[in-house]
C-alpha cells in the first residue's frame, strides 16, 4: 500500500519562477548578480540559450547568393580562370589602421580572468595576426600602468596585468604596416589620466610614430548599458578605495566581499562633441575611436561622433560583455546588435560591431549591414585559455576561412562589397538602400 504523498516544501505556482524567488528570499540583494563564486572565473554576457528574452535580427537573417554573379565574371576575366574562395581579399582598413582581416581584438577590461597570462597571450597573438587590439578599460585604476622597461615595477602577476605590459607584448609580435593599439578610457580612467600616460611614454613611441595608436572614448558597453564599472573587492581593499568609489555590501551576507561601483559618465550630444574635439586637439597624431552602448538613440550618437571627427565608432550589442553585471541587464537591457546596426544605417564612415562574434556567418551579416570590422571579446579569451600560444590565431584562421567561403558564395571577392542585398529576413526588415552619407535628424528607413 502506498503511503501518503509528501506535502510540498512550499507553495508551487505553475509557470512561475519559484526557485528564483526562493533564491532571493534566501540571499536578498546578492541574488541580483551572478553567483559570487563565479566572479573572476566566468565570462558574462547575454545568453543565446535564452533567445526568448531577446531576439537579435542577425540570427534570423539568411545569406542568399544570387544566380547571376557579374562580379564573379569580372574576377574570372581578371584571373583568366574560374575564381574560388581563396581569391577573396580579406585585408581591410578601418579606424585609421590597416589589418589583415576585418577583425579586431575587443577590450577585456580589468576583470581578473582577462589579466595576467591570458591578457598577455591575447596581445601577442593579436600582434602576430596583424589585427588591431583594444586595451581597456579600468586596467590602470585597478592594476596600475607599469614602466617603460615592461616590468611593471614589481614582480609577479600584478606586473603582467598592467596596461603597458599588454602594449609591449603586442609590439613584440606585430608586423610592420598592419595592426594598431586602441587605448580605451572610461570616466575613472580619465581620473587616472590614462591617455596622457600612454601618449607621453617612450614605450608607446613605436605606435605613435607609425600612426598605429588610437584612443577610444568609452561611452558605454553591451553587458550593462547605463551602468559603470562593477568589481568585487575584499573588505580591506574596498576600504582603501571607498573615498574614491561607491562601495556597498549588497553581494555578501558575511561582509567579506564588497561591490565597488563607478560612474559611467554623463553624456549629451554637446558633451560628446566637446570630448572628441578635445581628443583631436590634445592628441593630433592619435586616431579617435568612440565606443557606444546599445542604446535606443545609438544612431544619433554615432552621427554626432562622426560629425565631430571620430575615425571609428564601435557599437557593442546587448550580447557583448565579458565582465560582472547584474543578471537583469544581461538578459533584458539594451538593443541586440542587429537592431543597433539597423538604427545606425549604412554610413560612409567606419562602423565597428561587437557582441557574440566568433564565427563567419554572424560576422558576414554584420559586415553586410554596414560594419567595417567585427570585434572578438569573450571568444578570444576562451580561445587563448584553450591554447595560450595559438588559440586565438587558430580561431581567427577558422573565421577567415568561413569569411572567404561565404563572401565567395554571394559572388563577391572583397569583404567591403558585402551589402544588404546579400541578406534575407523572414520579417522582411532587411534594409535595401545603398550606403548613404550622414543624414541630420534621422537615418535611412526612419530608424530612430
Amino acid at each position: 500500500m502506498n503511503g501518503p504523498t509528501p506535502a510540498p516544501a512550499g507553495p508551487v505556482a505553475e509557470g512561475f519562477p519559484s526557485d528564483a524567488v526562493r533564491d532571493r528570499a534566501r540571499r536578498g540583494t546578492a541574488a541580483v548578480f551572478p553567483p559570487l563564486d563565479a566572479y573572476g572565473s566566468t565570462l558574462f554576457g547575454a545568453d543565446p540559450a535564452r533567445p526568448a528574452l531577446w531576439a537579435d535580427p542577425l540570427d534570423a537573417f539568411r545569406l542568399v547568393p544570387p544566380v547571376f554573379m557579374p562580379q564573379r565574371l569580372e574576377k574570372l576575366v581578371d584571373l583568366a580562370r574560374e575564381p574560388v574562395h581563396h581569391d577573396v581579399e580579406l585585408t581591410s582598413a578601418f579606424g585609421g589602421f590597416a589589418a589583415t582581416a576585418p577583425v579586431y581584438l575587443s577590450a577585456f577590461g580589468s576583470t581578473r580572468i582577462a589579466g595576467g597570462d591570458l591578457g598577455l597571450a591575447a596581445s601577442r597573438q593579436a600582434g602576430r595576426l596583424g589585427i588591431p587590439m583594444v586595451v581597456g578599460e579600468n586596467i590602470v585604476p585597478v592594476e596600475g600602468y607599469g614602466r617603460s622597461d615592461g616590468t611593471g615595477g614589481e614582480d609577479g602577476e600584478k606586473a603582467e596585468r598592467m596596461l603597458l605590459a599588454r602594449l609591449h607584448a603586442y609590439l613584440g609580435d606585430v608586423p610592420d604596416g598592419v595592426g594598431g593599439v586602441v587605448v580605451q578610457q572610461s570616466t575613472e580612467d580619465a581620473d587616472a589620466e590614462v591617455w596622457n600616460l600612454v601618449h607621453s611614454d617612450p614605450g608607446a613611441a613605436p605606435l605613435l610614430d607609425t600612426g598605429r595608436l588610437a584612443f577610444e572614448l568609452k561611452v558605454g558597453q553591451g553587458a550593462k548599458p547605463g551602468l559603470g564599472g562593477m568589481t568585487v573587492l575584499p573588505r580591506a581593499q574596498a576600504a582603501r578605495v571607498s573615498g574614491q568609489y561607491t562601495v556597498d555590501g549588497s553581494l555578501d551576507a558575511d561582509g567579506e566581499r564588497l561591490l565597488r561601483c563607478s560612474s559611467p559618465g554623463t553624456f549629451t550630444d554637446e558633451i560628446l562633441r566637446q570630448q572628441i574635439r578635445l581628443m583631436r586637439n590634445n592628441f593630433p597624431r592619435v586616431k579617435v575611436w568612440v565606443k557606444l552602448p546599445p542604446g535606443r538613440d545609438v544612431g544619433a550618437a554615432a552621427r554626432v561622433a562622426w560629425e565631430s571627427g571620430a575615425d571609428a565608432v564601435t557599437v557593442d550589442g546587448a550580447e557583448g560583455g565579458s565582465g560582472w553585471a547584474p543578471t537583469a541587464f544581461l538578459d533584458h537591457v539594451g538593443l541586440p546588435l542587429g537592431e543597433c546596426l539597423r538604427r545606425v544605417g549604412r554610413p560612409e564612415h567606419d562602423l565597428l560591431a561587437s557582441g557574440r562574434m566568433w564565427e563567419g556567418t554572424r560576422a558576414v551579416k554584420a559586415l553586410a549591414l554596414g560594419a567595417r570590422a567585427v570585434g572578438l571579446g569573450r571568444a578570444a579569451l576562451v580561445a587563448v585559455a584553450e591554447d595560450p600560444e595559438n588559440g586565438l590565431v587558430r580561431l581567427v584562421e577558422a573565421l577567415a576561412l568561413e569569411l572567404r567561403l561565404l563572401v565567395s558564395a554571394v559572388g563577391k571577392y572583397r569583404v567591403g562589397d558585402l551589402a544588404p542585398e546579400d541578406l534575407w529576413s523572414p520579417a522582411g526588415d532587411v534594409p535595401v538602400e545603398a550606403p548613404t552619407a550622414l543624414v541630420p535628424g534621422g537615418v535611412p528607413g526612419g530608424a530612430p
